[in-house]
């Protein structure tokens, strides 16, 4: 019997932003009750170190650069892509988006969001990717009120989004093509999970399987928690009390499903997947004020690095028909390995030959002694946004993580040993320069292949791509 199949992903959640990860204060006790029940990996990784990026891979299993999302807000998802969901839809699957997209715009007519309106070449909703029911969004809306500007202040009294109470411009569009306007005020959450539940109610009553996924905004800016949740947190700042209860908030709606598969009866053949599309953003200590108070729980980097900070992210994947519970694997898995782990679920395989850059980990969530064969790569150009002086490549596969820039002579490799040395603070590179010359080779190899892909190479037909493949040289003249 084929699973149901729910993916929720928060956005800029951090690795230590979560209790069954040693949060503190933050309270999430029902994922922390979820995850006394799954396998939690404790070295699962975001497909890149922001948004967009992360979201192609976990519905594609190829990484972003192959179809040209480099970047938040770059490129668009291209139709030609196979996707999860429309793999899921061929195998009877009811498949339904929930939340953020950020993968192309969801409208053409009109200004919407960060791109909505704009050039119609990146009009790609979620209902062109395989999708039957959609509540989306095309990026960021305010944790609490979600259509309405938020009050949150700049240490100079300015109003940090604009003026308080007004249209915060980024709308809820249905599988129609149509501006949802109802139910949506108080916690943007449980708006969300307003909408999956009747989609998962319905799917069960009509037996099908289904695949739900949803992309709760939180905890990213603007970070807003409602009344009941900043009272959990009376002996902290304002900022924090905002931020833990934006999480606690989110940590709700996650109960709350949990609860409603328990109702219909599901639980034990639902496969969830929790995770975040990357670490959390800059702290407000280091942006001059703000409510960006997200944990990495020790790890070097945040948001926008391919450090263990800005990649590393809190997971965890419950299945009681399928996997053991209340276990932890220190094997690294990706979010690149999402959609082929869910088609060996489902008992099918990818529909073509095109290259997929991530693993089934059904077998190393079975057995922990189980071993990845195929690394994880990364290749982030960026740029001005580049925070901690993060490297632009990195690779793992297991023991080791190699971080370079590929058009230098070396001089920038890093290796760290991930066993021992999670916090990246001891470079061996020097102890192992062979290993460095084993990961530049492989890095070189996999560009080559993704340049391909990005030329068209994986597709029967000519698509733009939009973002051209921009080569790491170009980047440093810049």
């Amino acid at each position: 019997m084929k699973p149901n199949i729910v993916l929720i992903m928060c956005d800029d959640l951090g690795y230590g932003d979560v209790g069954f990860n040693g949060a503190t204060p933050i309270q999430t006790p029902h994922l922390d009750a979820l995850a006394e029940k799954s396998v939690c990996m404790t070295r699962f990784y975001a497909g890149g170190p922001v948004c967009s990026p992360t979201r192609g891979t976990c519905l594609t299993g190829r990484h972003y650069i192959r179809y040209g999302i480099n970047h938040a807000n770059q490129g668009r998802l291209p139709v030609q892509e196979i996707t999860l969901a429309s793999i899921c839809r061929g195998q009877g699957y009811a498949t339904g988006h929930f939340g953020k997209w950020h993968l192309g715009t969801l409208t053409r007519e009109e200004g919407d969001g960060n791109r909505g309106g704009g050039d119609p070449r990146l009009y790609s909703p979620p209902w062109l990717h395989g999708f039957d029911t959609c509540f989306s969004t095309e990026s960021k809306v305010p944790t609490w009120d979600p259509m309405r500007t938020p009050d949150e202040q700049n240490p100079n009294g300015s109003y940090r989004w604009g003026e308080p109470g007004t249209p915060f411009g980024t709308a809820y569009w249905n599988d129609r093509g149509e501006r949802v306007t109802d139910n949506l005020e108080g916690c943007d959450c449980r708006v969300i999970m307003d909408r999956a539940e009747p989609f998962i109610r319905e799917a069960v009553e009509e037996e099908n399987p289904f695949l739900s996924v949803i992309w709760f905004h939180a905890p990213h800016t603007p970070v807003v928690a409602g009344p009941e949740w900043l009272d959990l947190y009376p002996d902290c700042s304002e900022e924090e009390r905002h931020y833990y209860g934006c999480v606690s908030a989110m940590d709700a709606q996650v109960g709350r499903l949990t609860c409603l598969l328990d109702e219909l009866g599901v639980t034990e053949n639902t496969l969830i997947w929790f995770c975040s599309d990357n670490g959390p953003e800059g702290r407000g200590d280091l942006q001059g004020g703000g409510r960006n108070q997200g944990q990495t729980g020790g790890l070097r980097g945040r948001k926008r690095s391919l450090y263990e900070g800005g990649v590393g992210v809190p997971t965890l994947i419950h299945w009681p028909a399928g996997l053991p519970q209340g276990e932890r694997r220190t094997v690294p898995g990706s979010t690149l390995d999402m959609l082929q782990t869910c088609c060996a679920a489902m008992g099918t395989e990818p529909p073509d030959s095109r290259p997929l850059d991530g693993i089934n980990l059904l077998p190393l969530l079975q057995d922990e002694a189980a071993q990845r064969d195929k690394p994880i790569p990364y290749r982030f150009l960026c740029g001005k946004d580049a925070m901690f002086g993060s490297p632009t490549f990195a690779v793992t596969d297991g023991k080791w993580k190699f971080l370079t820039n590929l058009d230098k002579d070396g001089s920038f490799d890093q290796l760290y040993d991930m066993e021992t040395d999670r916090g990246e603070r001891c470079n061996r590179i020097g102890d192992f320069p062979g290993l460095g010359e084993q990961y530049r080779a492989y890095l070189e190899t996999f560009l080559t292949s993704c340049r391909a892909s990005h030329s068209g190479d994986d597709y029967d037909e000519t698509v733009d791509m939009v973002t051209p493949f921009q080569e790491e040289r170009d980047w440093r003249r810049a």
